[in-house]
C-alpha cells in the first residue's frame, strides 16, 4: 500500500468519533427490534414462543448476512473507487440491488410452500412448529427487503450521510417496537403480529434512506446494467467479514440449539434465547464501531494515507476494548433483572440456566470486540484473504469445536464457555493477521 502521509490527518479522530457514534446507535437500533420481539413474544407466548423464535433465528442471521455482505462489500468497493476516481464506482449499487432481489426470491419460496417444515427442520417439535410457522412464513416472504435495507444503509453511510443512515435504522426499529405491541396485544395477532411488525421495519428504513438519493450531495447512481456475478464476487471479497459477522451468530445459535436440546430440552433453548438475543444487542455495538470506521478506512486506504489507516485501527481497537469492559460489567451487575424481563412464566429452571449462562457467555466479548473490528479493518484495506480466514475461524470452526468439546466435558457450563473460548482462539489468529497486514504481507 502507498503511504504518502507521514502523520495521520488531524481530522481523522473527529471523523471517527462522529461516524462510529452514529453507527453504534444505528446498529443498536437495528438489533433492538429482535430484543423487542423476544420480550413481547415472551409475554404473549411464554417459553414456547421464545423457543420458536430462537430456533428460526439462524435463518434471520443468514438473510442478514447475505444482505450485509452485498451491502458492506459493494459500498466499500464504491468508496475505494470514488477515492481513486474510478468510473466503475457507479456500477456497484445497481449490481447489489439486482442480486438482493434474486437471492431474496430464493428465501421466499420455502415461506410460500413449506414454512412448517422449516421450523421442524430447525429442531421444533409439534408444539413449537404450531407456534413458529406463522412467524416463519411472514419473515421469509419479506427476505428481499431485509437485504435491500442493508444495501441502502451501507451506501448512504459511505456516500457521506451517516446521520441519515442512523436515523433510518433507529426509525425502523422504533416502528417495529411500537407495532410489535399494537399487533400482538390490542389486535391479538400473536406471533403473526410480531412477524408483521418485523418485516415492515426494513421498508421504513429503505424509504428514509431513499431521501438521500434526492439530495444534492448524492453521488450514488443506479445504472441499468445486467447483474454481474464477477462484480458481485469482487464486492463480496470485501464483504465477507460482515457476512461471517452476521452469520456467526446464526451458526452459534444453531450449534448451541443442537447441544442444548440434548442437555436441557426446550427450557434450555428458551434460556439460551434470552442470552443470545441479549448478546445480539452487545454485538451490534462492535459492529457499529467496525462499520463506522469502514468508510474512513477505505477512503484513507484508497488515497494511500497509511498513517491515518493505522490511527483508525488503534482508535477502533481502543473503542472495542472499552465497550467490552462496559458490556461485561452490565451483564454481571444486571443479570437477574435482564432474565426476569423475559421470564413471564416465572420458570425457575429457565432463570437459573439463563443467569449462569449470561455471566459466562458475555466474558467472550472481551475478545469478540477485537475480532469484529479486526475483520472490518482487514476488509476495508483489501486484505480479503486474512479477513476470510479470521472470519471462518470465528464464525464456524472455533465455535463449533469449542462448544462441542466443552459441552462434553462440562455440560451446560461448557456450552456457555464455548463462545469465550472460540473468541480467544480467534484473537490469536487476528493478532497475526493484523501484524501481517501492517507489514504488507
Amino acid at each position: 500500500m502507498r503511504d504518502t502521509a507521514a502523520q495521520a490527518h488531524p481530522s481523522v479522530g473527529k471523523a471517527f468519533a462522529g461516524y462510529v457514534s452514529q453507527n453504534i446507535l444505528g446498529m443498536i437500533g437495528m438489533s433492538a427490534y429482535i430484543l423487542a420481539d423476544t420480550f413481547f413474544i415472551s409475554q404473549a407466548e411464554g417459553s414456547r414462543g421464545i423457543t420458536a423464535l430462537n430456533l428460526v433465528l439462524p435463518l434471520y442471521s443468514l438473510i442478514f448476512a447475505i444482505g450485509s455482505m452485498m451491502g458492506v462489500g459493494s459500498a466499500t468497493r464504491f468508496k475505494i473507487c470514488r477515492a481513486r476516481e474510478d468510473g466503475q464506482a457507479d456500477l456497484f449499487f445497481s449490481n447489489a440491488v439486482w442480486f438482493a432481489l434474486l437471492f431474496g426470491a430464493v428465501f421466499m419460496l420455502p415461506g410460500i410452500f413449506f414454512p412448517d417444515r422449516v421450523v421442524a427442520f430447525m429442531g421444533g417439535d409439534a408444539q413449537i412448529v404450531e407456534v413458529g410457522t406463522p412467524y416463519t412464513r411472514i419473515f421469509l416472504l419479506f427476505s428481499p427487503f431485509f437485504m435491500l435495507n442493508y444495501i441502502f444503509n451501507a451506501f448512504v453511510r459511505n456516500d457521506g450521510a451517516p446521520s441519515l443512515a442512523m436515523a433510518a435504522t433507529l426509525s425502523s426499529s422504533l416502528f417495529n417496537i411500537v407495532m410489535d405491541y399494537i399487533l400482538m396485544f390490542p389486535l391479538g395477532l400473536g406471533m403473526a403480529g410480531a412477524a408483521l411488525a418485523t418485516v415492515f421495519s426494513p421498508v421504513v428504513g429503505i424509504l428514509i434512506c431513499s431521501v438521500h438519493f434526492l439530495s444534492k450531495k448524492n453521488t450514488i447512481r443506479f445504472r441499468r446494467t445486467p447483474p454481474s456475478p464477477g462484480r458481485l464476487a469482487r464486492s463480496c471479497q470485501l464483504g465477507v467479514a460482515a457476512f461471517v459477522g452476521e452469520l456467526s451468530s446464526g451458526v452459534t445459535t444453531m450449534v448451541f440449539n443442537v447441544l442444548i436440546l440434548g442437555l436441557a430440552g426446550n427450557i434450555g433453548i428458551a434460556a439460551y434465547g434470552v442470552v443470545a438475543n441479549t448478546a445480539i444487542v452487545a454485538t451490534s455495538i462492535f459492529n457499529g464501531i467496525s462499520q463506522g470506521a469502514q468508510p474512513l478506512l477505505s477512503e484513507c486506504y484508497g488515497a494511500g494515507d497509511g498513517a491515518s489507516v493505522r490511527k483508525l485501527l488503534k482508535l477502533s481497537v481502543a473503542a472495542a476494548l472499552g465497550a467490552a469492559i462496559l458490556i461485561i460489567a452490565l451483564a454481571n451487575g444486571l443479570t437477574e433483572q435482564i432474565v426476569d424481563l423475559f421470564n413471564s412464566e416465572g420458570n425457575m429452571q429457565m432463570a437459573a440456566y439463563a443467569q449462569s449462562g449470561m455471566k459466562l457467555y458475555f466474558t467472550g466479548f472481551l475478545f469478540a470486540g477485537f475480532n469484529i473490528v479486526g475483520t472490518g479493518y482487514l476488509s476495508a484495506t483489501e486484505k480479503a484473504g486474512w479477513a476470510f480466514a479470521t472470519s471462518i475461524m470465528r464464525g464456524f470452526a472455533a465455535i463449533s469445536v469449542c462448544a462441542f468439546v466443552l459441552s462434553r466435558l462440562f455440560g451446560m457450563t461448557g456450552v456457555w464457555l464455548g463462545f469465550p473460548a472460540s473468541e480467544f482462539l480467534t484473537a490469536i489468529l487476528m493478532t497475526a493477521a493484523i501484524a501481517g497486514r501492517r507489514k504488507g504481507t
